[in-house]
């Protein structure tokens, strides 16, 4: 399968590429069939001299079944000469490699406690439910007899108040 990608070039810690087309099954810089523009990263997005592209070249492969990669693929939205691709999904991206491990292990655990009190929640929550009608309706039938409970003492504390009365008036007496 054709592919419209990069090859790197340049020296260490100054890469410059060309965007060719080759075999997919080939070496990233090794044998392409045309060099179709060129790429440098280090210069200023505003310059011109950043991307150098043979428009019609890349159509022309285009129309003969060549795939760009998604990198070429940006760099051809950029240019408008197809359209942008989605964006990827990658939550992880601004967060350091160190930190990503650390917290990959972290969070599927914590995911999963997350997840379990909620199910466990959903499986108790019918007899739950009908656990707690239950001591309501019991408490309903005992607070009566609370109540009256309650009475009674108080009934028979002002009963005895008035033979204490009695008894303290007797002695004076």
């Amino acid at each position: 399968m054709l592919r419209i990608r990069l090859s790197m070039g340049g020296v260490r810690k100054r890469p410059v590429y060309k965007i060719v087309v080759a075999d997919g099954r080939y070496p990233r810089d090794g044998k392409f069939i045309e060099k179709l523009g060129s790429y440098n990263p280090l210069l200023p997005k505003d310059k011109k001299e950043r991307v150098k592209v043979e428009f019609e070249r890349v159509k022309y492969w285009m129309s003969k079944g060549a795939q760009p990669t998604l990198r070429v693929s940006r760099i051809l939205g950029e240019m408008q000469l197809m359209p942008m691709p989605k964006p990827g999904n990658n939550p992880l991206k601004a967060i350091p490699k160190k930190d990503r491990k650390k917290e990959g292990k972290e969070e599927p655990k914590a995911e999963a406690k997350k997840e379990e009190p909620k199910a466990e929640a959903k499986k108790e929550d019918p007899k739950a439910e009908a656990k707690k009608e239950e001591p309501k309706a019991e408490a309903k039938k005992e607070e009566p007899k609370a109540e009256a409970k309650n009475e009674e003492p108080k009934a028979e504390a002002k009963k005895e108040e008035p033979k204490a009365e009695a008894k303290k008036e007797e002695p004076k007496a």
